[in-house]
């Protein structure tokens, strides 16, 4: 729209209202003394308060008073918004805050005017069970309750009260029917056309059963109904949904709790998509039938199917990210950019458009104050409302109408596309296709395997699985299978693919929301197949936990380091949003986990993260979720000493930073503690506190207890971590929780060589600051102690020995872990390296991981720099190999002897601790 940067004198603005504007003429003409009062007025935004201010100045003590006073009310702010907006003084925003303010406003002091009235006559009404008063809340729907109200609209409303009862009057009535008077007598004051005029038209028909429903409903009428008899549009409409009247709070919130089920599945819903496209058929069928396609509300690339792509999103999304429960439109496509839901140039697109068409509509409807999107037919319409949008003719700004019209259709198109053309019919998935026809047809494609293929294929169209999946799922089955078929096809990998994506398929079928994300995303599929071709181990983890197949939109071609403080925020926001109901939260935790694991996943597969990275990206996930576990589990423990003990941490600088915390810490030893942790891993914890209370050890066992029950116990999302707790002071039969005291009489004193080889893998990973420290300090001062390097190189063999026997392998094939030669005793060297000689190389004791204190070494002479180089090439080819295997489920991790060379490690092992045959199995010895 083209608007003036100059700011135009009154009389300037008025003859410009008037020119496009029939409505302002009749209305300054009918009362002139309004035009004094705007002169006043104009230069200021409308708002609340003043909209107030105005008719708290007006007589409204009786019914009649009241009447006049709204009408009066209405005329005021129509008058000064049309103004200012036509002046272009006013911008979208300010035209429906306004319109949106001054509805509400109408709509509480008709509700008290009325609720006031019955009162006197019968009494309050009073709730059967609680036996407290009760109030009408009155439900603002659609533009109302978004806050986007037009100049011209009618209201939505739905009538709602909390419980059945009766009033305390003299004379009674029930409070369906007390309520009922009260929402008939509210609709009079503010639909009926006097003399005066109207305040706004008002449309119930969004209520519970429509015009034949009852006009008001108890929460739980309207609860049963929603579950039981909810039509899919009334989610919808149920996304704006607010109570507007009145200011009771603890009310509104036990409504939208009630609601919110309903509207926003606690699962990604992509059945929306469907059901949107089967509203929007109904719109554009109704459209072409009054030949309205003009209409740029409702016609093509209207504002329609703005809100409809905004609505979808918080639809499939809403019940997993309350982020999306808002209500005005352009907030929401904002948000969506923002998440990476849509590009920013489509959001951009869009609200500009949805700018665009909303001051054409409102111009529209200046022109008689009538509720119209139509564009008008005749040219003199048409010439008032380019002039009122700031344009020199009608020609110049339909150019302009077209263009946004068409990006709106263009992105809706987009998006509700039913991916048909990508489906296709396929002879592959055919009744009458035997498991021969099916075998030569797989061969011609390029699959080695077809027979087997076939086999499966066949197999699956027979399955009672199959047979018993309600018709929808399977006409959606029906489409993914070969499309699958055709995505593997283009791979190197096709043969075990394809395999791998029919599994997927059978384990999540009954699932119908899963099967629409795959309708309705095929470009997901191709980088399916592609995770499947390359990892086993990631199309059974996408079965285990399927709401992660959504992930696969956001699969990124490039490699992003993790937000940390960001997501920590995220998982913090998303903890408290549960706050009371700890299932809830142990799911979120579990969500929150998986959806981070595989979007690594996706980097990994892509070749985008080396695997030192990776460990550390995982790692520090982990530390992540131990910080907000400890504080989740200290805030919901029956039993606590430490009210208001601070907490601060140097891991993650989030709102985790102010909560009340113990003094408290987890301590990390293995793969975690070296920063080393794998998809798969087990966290070995150990948990320590400093605190003197007499309380103190009982109450941090039972956080201990907790913390472990909500990483290791299965749930409907299934389970964050496996954990071993046997490496704390005397192991099993220990304490589960020491003190920090205790914890360093027990490594200076009773610790095995064991336990001070694992110390030198272990680091403080959460909790208490404080107690990190004093744990930091305590491990230095162990791993620095003198030691008789023969006695250590002793004990380091003898462990070694237990657990090369813990081991054995028979085969012809060497494992890169376990056998002489592997990363176990790789690790065992870098461990003897820092107890023997920390005590003169303090720089030694820093948990830098094995490549770093084998480099550190070979810099302190300790081995030599050759030797030092070719163990950490070998260490990491090592951990590559045992990564891939590991993503295609080889539990043992087996190679031929000679891949690679481990030479320099069995030259290195004698140098430091003498020769392998001292371990009783030579490598080979299997052959």
């Amino acid at each position: 729209m083209n608007t003036s940067t100059h700011n135009p004198d009154f009389e300037d603005i008025v003859q410009h209202g008037k020119h496009c504007s029939r409505y302002l003429n009749r209305l300054l003409e009918a009362e002139p003394l309004l035009l004094p009062w705007l002169r006043e007025q104009y230069q200021t935004p409308c708002s609340a308060d003043e909209i107030r201010g105005w008719l708290d100045a007006m007589p409204a003590g009786s019914e009649a008073e009241l009447s006049r006073a709204l009408r009066d009310l209405r005329k005021r702010v129509m008058l000064k918004i049309l103004m200012r907006d036509l002046g272009g003084l006013a911008d979208l925003d300010e035209v429906m805050r306004c319109m949106t303010a001054l509805a509400e406003l109408a709509v509480q002091r008709a509700l008290g005017f009325a609720a006031r009235a019955l009162v006197e006559q019968y009494g309050q009404p009073v709730g059967a069970e609680s036996g407290t008063g009760q109030e009408l809340l009155v439900i603002g729907m659609g533009k109302l309750g978004g806050g986007e109200l037009n100049v011209s609209s009618d209201i939505d409303l739905i009538f709602v009260y909390a419980e059945d009862g009766e009033t305390n009057g003299s004379r009674t009535l029930n409070n369906h029917e007390f309520f009922s008077r009260v929402g008939r007598k509210l609709i009079n004051l503010i639909n009926e056309l006097t003399a005066h005029g109207y305040v706004f038209r008002v449309d119930m028909r969004l209520r519970p059963y429509g015009d034949s429903g009852a006009l008001v409903m108890s929460f739980a009428a309207l609860e049963e109904y929603l579950v039981s008899q909810g039509r899919e549009w009334e989610r919808y409409a149920w996304i704006k949904a607010r109570v507007i009247a009145p200011a009771n709070a603890a009310a509104t919130s036990e409504l939208m709790a009630l609601a919110q089920p309903f509207v926003f599945r606690k699962y990604l819903d992509y059945g929306a998509f469907e059901s949107m496209r089967k509203l929007h058929a109904q719109i554009r069928q109704e459209v072409e039938r009054r030949d309205r396609a003009h209409n740029i509300k409702l016609g093509p690339g209207g504002i329609r199917e703005i809100e409809f792509i905004a609505q979808v999103f918080q639809l499939i999304r809403g019940g997993r990210d309350a982020t999306l429960r808002i209500r005005p439109t352009r907030a929401v496509l904002h948000l969506l950019a923002d998440i990476g839901q849509i590009d920013a140039q489509t959001a951009e697109e869009l609200d500009k458009a949805y700018v665009f068409l909303r001051n054409l509509e409102h111009r529209l409807q200046y022109l008689d104050d009538q509720q119209t999107q139509d564009i008008p037919a005749d040219e003199s319409n048409r010439a008032l409302l380019a002039t009122g949008m700031g344009y020199a003719g009608y020609a110049a700004l339909l150019s302009d109408l077209d263009a946004h019209r068409a990006h709106v259709s263009h992105h809706f198109s987009q998006i509700f596309s039913t991916g048909q053309d990508e489906a296709g019919s396929s002879p592959l998935w055919n009744e009458q296709l035997g498991t021969e026809a099916l075998a030569n047809t797989l061969g011609e494609q390029g699959y080695t395997h077809a027979r087997e293929l076939a086999e499966q294929l066949v197999q699956l169209r027979n399955s009672n699985r199959y047979k018993q999946l309600p018709e929808i799922s399977r006409a959606r089955f029906d489409k993914i299978v070969p499309q699958l078929v055709a995505r593997s096809r283009a791979l190197a990998q096709r043969d075990v693919a394809l395999p791998r994506l029919l599994k997927l398929l059978e384990n999540i079928s009954r699932r119908s929301t899963y099967l629409a994300f795959m309708t309705e995303h095929p470009q997901a599929l191709e980088r399916l197949a592609r995770f499947a071709g390359a990892s086993e181990w990631a199309c059974n983890y996408l079965s285990m936990h399927p709401s992660l197949l959504d992930e696969l939109l956001d699969a990124r071609e490039i490699y992003r380091a993790p937000d940390w403080r960001k997501l920590d925020a995220a998982l913090a926001a998303r903890l408290q949003e549960h706050a009371g109901d700890l299932e809830q939260q142990m799911d979120a935790l579990r969500h929150f986990k998986q959806a981070q694991t595989f979007q690594l996943l996706a980097m990994d597969l892509q070749g985008l993260l080396p695997l030192e990275t990776l460990s550390d990206h995982l790692s520090d996930l982990a530390d992540l979720i131990l910080q907000q576990v400890l504080k989740l589990c200290w805030g919901d423990a029956r039993k606590k000493h430490r009210e208001y003990a601070q907490f601060a941490s140097d891991n993650f600088a989030s709102s985790s930073l102010d909560s009340e915390l113990p003094a408290f810490g987890i301590i990390a030893y293995g793969k975690l503690g070296g920063r080393e942790l794998g998809y798969d891993s087990d966290l070995d914890l150990i948990f320590l506190f400093d605190d003197e209370h007499a309380d103190a050890g009982e109450n941090y066992a039972r956080l201990a207890q907790r913390i472990n029950t909500v990483l290791s116990s299965y749930t409907s999302a299934g389970r964050l971590y496996e954990t071993d707790l046997r490496l704390r002071p005397n192991g099993a039969s220990g304490l589960l929780v020491s003190s920090t005291a205790a914890f360093a009489e027990y490594q200076k004193n009773q610790a095995w060589v064991w336990e001070h080889q694992a110390l030198t893998r272990a680091r403080f990973c959460a909790g208490d600051d404080s107690v990190g420290k004093q744990f930091d300090a305590i491990r230095e001062q162990v791993l620095r102690q003198p030691r008789d390097i023969a006695a250590l190189r002793r004990e380091v063999i003898v462990m070694r020995r237990k657990m090369h026997d813990g081991h054995p392998n028979k085969s012809t094939l060497f494992d890169i872990k376990h056998d002489s030669g592997g990363m176990v005793d790789i690790e065992f060297m870098v461990q003897f390296l820092v107890l023997a000689h920390a005590a003169d190389h303090p720089e030694l004791t820093a948990n830098s991981g094995n490549l770093a204190l084998l480099h550190a070494a070979a810099n302190l002479n300790l081995i030599g720099r050759e030797s030092s180089n070719a163990v950490r090439d070998i260490y990491r080819q090592l951990r590559r190999l045992q990564h891939q295997m590991r993503l295609n489920n080889q539990t043992l991790c087996r190679v031929e002897h000679g891949t690679p060379d481990i030479t320099p490690v069995l030259a290195l092992w004698e140098e430091l601790l003498g020769n392998q045959t001292a371990l009783g199995s030579p490598p080979g010895a299997g052959k």
